[in-house]
């Protein structure tokens, strides 16, 4: 064991759940209406404490098991079978890996949470991101972080799928799952009320980007100049992404938004992800000028021309982001670019038909969509029972 690796992994581990609770819960609050606002603190709330469940159960063990079909890495590890506090990975504690790649996979559902807020069921939510998260989620991370088929020596040959921190992993399944969510549930009844609190979007963004350094920085496993390349490329990509987003908004309408500027930032944290271990501070410029356009201009396709009505713009911004950083591996040449491109179709159509299935399957057990009085009251009251704002106390 690494004393100055654990240490670092242990701050990181915090880093990643902090990007979810509160981050993201704020972030994707503060973009919905006032009467769904707590609807979306529970359900991210509520996917962080059932996917950690989860992670410890089945999930790590199908991810990092070390099952030797390269599919899946089997329940050899169910409940942390066999791991104890002396026990290693690499030059960490195993069971601090385990809780780092928790923190994961608690943000990639979570993620999901932006493509149907305001009109999707509480029950829906809990078994879908549970049956999603291990049956999409963890084997996709044995394919390609837990030694399986997309890794080095896997179908690709030596050289397997680079994917620092989880272009593919998270941001393109989480992107493509909430894409397919959004076409099964349709458009919202009312599409064009502006976010509720901009403070509240910008409050999330700003945690998203501090603990996206835990997200990418971490990813390294050890406290080194790797690490500190990663969380230097992080910050530039999403500090490029920010401007450009912004200067494009105000050629294309005259005004550059903060809602627009924080979008910005999300979209060049999450095309730095996938690179983040492999390129330096030139090419991260160069993925974060290019994001904040590409996924604006992704956001203007699907709601506009495709008129998907995917809420918070998960696909365009982080299934965009997470495709386009992966791409640039390749075209930096730090990858090769038939398993950068191979990885990303296989996993595409892995993540397509399971998400596919799982609607559907979830949908026979518990309602898709709330019906339309509680959509038109909103999900706090009718759900919930509670209201995040009480204007006459």
């Amino acid at each position: 064991m690494n004393a100055a690796d654990t240490a670092w992994i242990i701050v990181a581990t915090a880093l990643v759940l902090f990007m979810t609770l509160p981050g993201l819960a704020l972030f994707y609050g503060g973009l919905v209406r006032a009467r769904n606002v707590l609807s979306v603190f529970m359900q991210c709330y509520a996917i962080a404490c059932l996917m950690s469940v989860l992670w410890l159960a089945f999930g790590y063990s199908i991810a990092f098991g070390g099952g030797t079909s390269g599919i899946w890495g089997g329940l050899g590890k169910m409940f942390l079978s066999g791991v104890t506090a002396d026990s290693l990975s690499g030059t960490l504690p195993e069971v601090l890996f385990f809780a780092f790649q928790m923190t994961f996979a608690i943000i990639t559902p979570a993620l999901i949470v932006g493509a149907y807020v305001e009109r999707v069921g509480f029950g829906f939510v809990l078994v879908f991101s549970a049956l999603w998260m291990l049956l999409c989620y963890a084997p996709v991370v044995h394919w390609i972080w837990g030694g399986g088929i997309l890794a080095d020596g896997g179908i690709f040959g030596e050289v397997g799928v680079r994917d620092f921190a989880g272009g593919i992993v998270v941001h393109e399944t989480a992107g493509l799952a909430a894409l397919i969510i959004a076409v099964f549930l349709g458009p919202r009844k009312n599409r064009t009320t502006p976010p509720h609190n901009p403070g509240y979007v910008f409050i999330g963004a700003a945690m998203l980007w501090v603990g996206w350094f835990g997200f990418n920085g971490g990813s390294q496993l050890a406290a080194d100049g790797g690490a500190a390349m990663a969380l230097t490329v992080t910050h530039i990509s999403a500090a490029t992404a920010s401007l450009t987003w912004a200067l494009w908004e105000k050629i294309k309408y005259g005004k550059a938004s903060m809602v627009g500027l924080v979008t910005g930032t999300i979209a060049g944290l999450a095309s730095i992800t996938p690179a983040s271990g492999f390129v330096g501070p030139v090419e991260a410029l160069v993925i974060g000028a290019v994001a904040g356009i590409l996924c604006q201009e992704a956001v203007n396709l699907v709601r506009n021309v495709l008129k998907i009505d995917d809420t918070l713009d998960v696909f365009a911004v982080h299934g965009v982001g997470g495709i386009f950083g992966t791409i640039m591996i390749a075209v930096f040449g730090a990858g090769s670019w038939f398993a950068q491109l191979g990885g990303l179709a296989i996993v595409g159509i892995f993540t397509a038909v399971v998400t596919i299935v799982l609607v559907k399957l979830t949908a026979a057990i518990t309602p898709l969509r709330v019906d339309l009085e509680t959509e038109t009251n909103g999900l706090d009251i009718t759900v919930h029972g509670e209201r995040a704002y009480d204007m006459t106390s």
